[in-house]
């Protein structure tokens, strides 16, 4: 409940877990794969500034009344700065979940329901991890007190389970060796 921004007393064990793989899943975008894409464009400097967009973001990006244009400035940098590598992350997840799914066939799915997030960017592997895991993602959250309808991401193939925390954790350490492994080959073409 400190790490998140919804309420976690009234959740379901699946909720939680569906929780925890979207945070996973939306975190692999925004803190592995852009400063790896900020690194190899910009060496370390431009990781760094990458980061720090993205710490302003979710320090301030949350709209209330003492930091409403520092924080709607700060989440429009950070909109702007994961439009590459959320879509990159995305299909990452496609290609490292290849023995669960064909990947062209969860990209399919990656480009039906990422636009229908809220976010311009998280849908991309949020909605990748769903299709890869044959699961939904999204759905009814309660946010500080509301409940807030989501949209739906996945063909719902089953229901999510907890074993899908860890399937999730391997396609993201498997995304980020695709990532890495990218960026070295480019290098050495380079």
């Amino acid at each position: 409940s400190f790490m998140v921004s919804r309420d976690t007393g009234a959740m379901s064990f699946s909720d939680v877990v569906r929780g925890t793989v979207e945070s996973v899943s939306e975190n692999l975008g925004d803190g592995v794969i852009a400063p790896l894409f900020y690194a190899a464009l910009f060496g370390p400097v431009g990781a760094l500034a990458y980061r720090a967009i993205n710490t302003m973001d979710a320090m301030f990006g949350y709209r209330n009344e003492r930091y409403v244009e520092f924080g709607r400035w700060s989440a429009r940098a950070d909109d702007v700065a994961n439009l590459i590598p959320s879509r990159i992350a995305g299909a990452l997840v496609c290609f490292a979940g290849i023995r669960h799914l064909d990947p062209f066939t969860a990209l399919r799915q990656v480009a039906r329901y990422a636009p229908q997030h809220e976010s311009p960017n998280a849908g991309y592997p949020e909605a990748a991890a769903a299709a890869v895991l044959g699961v939904q993602l999204g759905g009814p959250g309660v946010y500080h007190g509301v409940i807030k309808e989501k949209p739906v991401l996945g063909d719902k193939l089953r229901e999510i389970e907890p074993a899908d925390i860890n399937r999730c954790v391997n396609l993201m350490w498997g995304a980020t060796a695709e990532m890495v492994a990218g960026i070295v080959a480019i290098l050495l073409i380079l």
